[in-house]
């Protein structure tokens, strides 16, 4: 009976003491107190690894741009991993509450012209909750890529047209001055350049050629305004591989009935721009002649003083295998011929066969041959990789003479730019590659955009 009693008595004591609600939030506070304190410190060690991984990734950011820039595209992977490894350390070794130095990983490729560069890291950020958190740090990461097409280095032949259809005046206004001052020619757009003007009875002021009286009416010719484009060129260029960091080099060439030097310093194009400059402001000259149908005295060749595809012979043997462009040890540079021209052959055949159009025969088994340039050295230069662009400066359509009438304006219908002269050229330039000037276009603007669209498609070349 006293052990019921006692038993009775303890489980009232028990039920009291859990209905009591005296002094609850000391109790639940206390209990509270172990999830808070894990939270609180969760939260402060989350936050500054959130923080430092901020500050880590825009450090690899910086890294990986470094790589890839166009001052470090022409520079080696070793160099590159170097200088992103610099950069990012810059930032990290600034850094507190890291348990330790991060651990860097660069890896680049490269693949032509083109680099493709990856940089990642890992680290630690120091726990201040270690015991709580069960770590003594929080693992943080990251990673980021970056790729770029580097420009290319090239070597650039410029082939211009110097043969005595390239003497018409640049613009319509000089076009008229020159037919206007020249009645007893029944009007004369050309200046020609003959050394012996007399024999054609031209009934200028003091027997002057038309190329002399040109210059005393300040007449441009076309052939000055490519002389000015070229020199011109030279300055692009010089800007936009300083802009690149790469190089290009220049030899410059031009045909009539020959193939003509006029820079190439010991036979190959060279980096100095400015020499070629001058070169081109002083040296691109026009054909000069004995008289009409006579180069010189004694040989008298009825005119046939263009002959594109013999120049193009002699510089496909002139340029080198093409390389990729880059600056990696064992590379060369890419290949590119500039082709300026109004499109006409006139030349010497043995065979009127041999002729697109009507060949005249000159006796002793020769014709002369009047045709749109032939395309076939245009695609034995382009099978060896080597790019061509055009600059058409288009071949003046001459209605009222006879000449042009019968031998020319076949190919040159409906209109210079549709006809077969532009067709056949822009046959012969690379895709894309391709500039109509018409009679008085700024040659130096079409010949800066040529050269724009070379070398920001130099990077893509597959042929």
């Amino acid at each position: 009976m006293p052990r019921l009693r006692f038993a009775n008595r303890l489980t009232m004591l028990m039920f009291r003491f859990l209905s009591d609600q005296k002094a609850n939030i000391a109790v639940i506070f206390a209990l509270a107190m172990v999830p808070t304190v894990y939270l609180l410190g969760m939260t402060l060690d989350y936050t500054q690894a959130v923080r430092q991984r901020s500050q880590l990734n825009a450090a690899i950011d910086a890294a990986v741009i470094a790589t890839v820039t166009p001052a470090m595209l022409s520079q080696s992977t070793t160099a590159a991993t170097t200088a992103a490894t610099k950069i990012f350390n810059a930032t990290a070794n600034g850094l507190s509450g890291l348990s330790a130095p991060p651990t860097l990983t660069v890896n680049i490729t490269n693949s032509g012209l083109v680099r493709t560069s990856t940089v990642s890291y890992t680290a630690g950020s120091t726990n201040n909750f270690p015991i709580l958190l069960g770590s003594p740090a929080w693992p943080i990461s990251g990673t980021t890529s970056a790729s770029a097409s580097g420009a290319p280095n090239i070597n650039f032949y410029l082939l211009l047209d110097d043969s005595p259809s390239m003497a018409i005046a640049g613009t319509p206004a000089g076009i008229t001055t020159m037919v206007n001052n020249t009645p007893s020619q029944g009007g004369c757009a050309f200046a020609c350049h003959e050394t012996h003007p007399s024999s054609d009875n031209l009934g200028n002021p003091g027997g002057e050629d038309n190329y002399a009286l040109a210059r005393s009416l300040g007449v441009t010719l076309r052939i000055d305004l490519m002389s000015q484009a070229v020199a011109n060129l030279m300055s692009t260029a010089t800007t936009m591989e300083t802009t690149n960091n790469n190089t290009y080099k220049v030899a410059l060439y031009s045909f009539d009935y020959g193939f003509n030097t006029i820079y190439a310093p010991s036979g190959l194009p060279s980096s100095n721009l400015s020499a070629a400059a001058s070169a081109a402001s002083n040296n691109i000259q026009l054909l000069q002649v004995y008289d009409n149908n006579c180069l010189t005295s004694s040989n008298c060749n009825s005119d046939t003083d263009t002959n594109f595809e013999s120049a193009l012979q002699n510089l496909n043997v002139i340029m080198p295998a093409p390389g990729g462009g880059t600056s990696n040890t064992g590379d060369t540079p890419q290949e590119v011929v500039f082709l300026v021209t109004d499109g006409v052959d006139d030349e010497v055949v043995s065979s009127p066969a041999t002729c697109s159009q009507t060949a005249l025969s000159l006796g002793s088994s020769q014709y002369r041959c009047q045709q749109p340039f032939n395309t076939t050295w245009c695609n034995t230069v382009k099978n060896r990789g080597i790019r061509i662009a055009v600059l058409y400066t288009e071949y003046l359509q001459l209605p009222t003479n006879s000449w042009y009438n019968s031998y020319i304006a076949p190919f040159n219908n409906p209109s210079p730019s549709t006809g077969q002269i532009a067709t056949n050229l822009q046959a012969c330039a690379s895709p894309g590659l391709f500039y109509d000037v018409q009679s008085g276009g700024d040659i130096t603007a079409a010949l800066n955009a040529l050269f724009q669209l070379v070398v920001s498609t130099a990077a893509h070349l597959t042929q």
